[in-house]
């Protein structure tokens, strides 16, 4: 190991592969000589020195050794080739229709279509184009069409093109006013101002144009700002607050936005093909998350986290997170694997015994439990886009690319990933005791996050060392910025809504006309409750549903004021008989171009109200 260090050191000095506090006396290996303890050395919460990196190869060291990091050949991660790649995109972006007639969902692949912003309709050009030429090489019959056919504007949607073409343009003068990224002048690095309403792509091309370069910069340092979103009056919007349906649509978008984003800063990401590999259908370590929460389910219905990583978690901060070292000193290996198979026979039967459970072996488990995964936890397809981060050339990019590869992930990942990030930043909270500063979690989890099965044994010793501090800062910034990242950008949220509204314009113009005369009987019903929303909304007041409660509904005068929270307050103070907390509550903006969104309390209604004027206002109960 010190060794593998030495060489690593030397190989950063010569390059310049990442900037360092140098300190004036020799490195000391983990443990030796006098002086402060390795989990002491680094001094500063912002940047990543040499004596902090000791522990990434100590960790890499336990991982080799604790026999865990054999892998199969059938384990190994392989490259897409060209074309299955392409294929593969554009079936998960839903866009199959454009390489197969044949495939369902071409209405709604035309509405998709209609919301894309201009770098985003060139990422599915790119693809569409890449794929045709490699059916053409291969002499197979394609029907893939021309991708000026694609983006051809309709007649009647030419207008609106338009307008939101001046749209963009209008957005794009503000931005380059306000200096996206550091190429906007000296000071641009000052600006911390996260900008959820344009497109980070369209952002991403405008500091490009406005830069005059296509490589990346190099930063003086390795310093991580206090980024922060601008208040939004129709509020945030959280991973969780959308219908599973919208969600959908959500992920859709994010994948053409991210691929737009790497895209236009000309970074190309090669996704793996999936891992074939033998999984165990039961147990706990070495399981597939979807395995575990379906055991989970069975037991506690509504899981999203499995059990065991929320037990190992809970220990280790009911024993107290003031152990020196926690997470970076390991367990006794033997140990460890002893509890290890007492954990696979008695966690289930509730007869595990917790209290015997040693801090650093619990420790030792949960990082166990991550590298364990049969599939890696930041998955295989979305594995070369997370390390590839750090190429984008300013750190406000490299934020919004991990903001959209975090919403990629499938749901068990994504849940399971927060629930980490989570409990890092409460072990860094106590860090004055514990000695466990952002650095050092960051550099002792990112070998096991990053150094999954069916990549340890394939990559190279330079390999392992470029990636040691790209790593460890992809989770530095996974756990200082992980408020945002699990927010959906406003600009997303609001092509979900010209989809659904699309989709809804459709649906209505094809309707069977054996429907038509039922469809006027429920329209004249639903105008009649519309006109009363109306007339309720001209007056000032809004109509706010609470079907699970004993108000059923109640009128609330509207204000330029009148936030979400103002509501339940209302609603809350009229209440006798309500036996659930106010954090349960939330106000849900229903219909109309969203099918349902749990409001951020800082909502405005009436801005809200502007957006989508057809909504309606629920009061109901959160699903944890």
């Amino acid at each position: 190991m010190v060794t593998k260090l030495v060489c690593y050191l030397q190989l950063c000095r010569k390059t310049g592969q990442y900037n360092v506090q140098r300190s004036k006396g020799p490195v000391a290996a983990p443990g030796s000589g006098p002086g402060k303890a390795p989990y002491q050395r680094c001094s500063s919460q912002d940047s990543l020195d040499e004596q902090v990196m000791v522990d990434y190869f100590k960790e890499l060291e336990i991982i080799q050794r604790s026999g865990d990091a054999e892998t199969q050949e059938d384990e190994q991660l392989k490259v897409a080739d060209e074309g299955e790649q392409e294929e593969a995109w554009l079936m998960e972006a839903g866009l199959a229709t454009l390489f197969d007639e044949s495939a369902s969902g071409g209405e709604d692949s035309i509405a998709l279509l209609s919301t894309l912003t201009r770098t985003q309709a060139a990422a599915v050009e790119r693809r569409v184009e890449t794929l045709k030429q490699t059916l053409r090489k291969r002499n197979k019959p394609y029907t893939v069409p021309d991708v000026r056919e694609i983006f051809k504007p309709s007649p009647d949607s030419q207008s609106k093109q338009d307008e939101a073409e001046s749209t963009d343009r209008s957005g794009s003068s503000k931005l380059e006013v306000g200096g996206i990224g550091n190429g906007a002048g000296p000071d641009a690095d000052a600006d911390t101002d996260i900008n959820l309403e344009v497109s980070f792509s369209e952002q991403a091309l405008i500091y490009k144009e406005g830069l005059k370069v296509s490589q990346p910069q190099s930063e003086s340092d390795d310093r991580l700002p206090d980024f922060r979103v601008s208040q939004d009056k129709t509020g945030q919007t959280k991973v969780g607050d959308l219908s599973a349906e919208d969600m959908k649509k959500v992920r859709r978008l994010v994948l053409i936005e991210m691929s737009a984003l790497f895209d236009t800063c000309g970074i190309e990401v090669k996704a793996h093909k999936a891992l074939k590999v033998k999984v165990r259908e039961s147990g706990l370590f070495g399981v597939p998350l979807s395995t575990l929460l379906d055991q989970d389910q069975r037991r506690i219905p509504g899981t999203k986290v499995p059990l065991i990583l929320q037990n190992l978690i809970s220990h280790i901060e009911e024993q107290g997170l003031d152990t020196e070292g926690v997470l970076r000193i390991p367990g006794a290996a033997t140990r460890v694997k002893a509890v290890c198979q007492e954990l696979e026979h008695k966690f289930y039967e509730g007869m595990f015994p917790w209290e015997s459970l040693k801090q650093h072996d619990a420790a030792s488990l949960l990082k166990l439990f991550i590298r364990e995964l049969p599939y890696p936890l930041l998955t295989v397809e979305y594995f070369n886009a997370f390390v590839s981060v750090l190429k984008l050339p300013t750190k406000k990019q490299q934020l919004q690319a991990l903001n959209l590869l975090v919403l990629l992930l499938p749901e068990p990942n994504r849940d399971t990933l927060k629930a980490l990030m989570e409990f890092f930043q409460r072990v860094i909270h106590r860090k004055d005791r514990n000695k466990m500063t952002l650095n050092n979690v960051a550099v002792v989890m990112a070998p096991n996050i990053f150094m999954c099965k069916g990549f340890r044994s394939k990559i190279s010793e330079q390999q392992e060392f470029a990636m040691a501090t790209g790593t460890a800062n992809i989770v530095r910034l996974l756990i200082r910025y992980q408020n945002l990242l699990w927010t959906i950008p406003k600009f997303i949220l609001n092509q979900v809504r010209k989809h659904n509204t699309e989709n809804q314009r459709k649906m209505n113009r094809d309707r069977a006309v054996k429907k038509l005369l039922k469809k006027m009987a429920y329209d004249r019903e639903r105008a009649s409750d519309k006109q009363e929303k109306n007339n309720e909304a001209e007056g000032g007041f809004i109509r706010v549903q609470a079907p699970q409660f004993l108000m059923v509904s109640m009128a609330v005068q509207l204000t330029e004021d009148l936030k979400a929270s103002d509501v339940l307050a209302r609603f809350l103070s009229q209440e006798r008989v309500l036996s659930v907390r106010r954090e349960d509550l939330c106000l849900y903006e229903m219909g109309g171009n969203i099918k349902e969104r749990c409001l951020d309390e800082e909502t405005y209604i009436k801005a809200l109200l502007e957006l989508n004027p057809s909504a309606e206002w629920v009061i109901k109960s959160i699903q944890h």
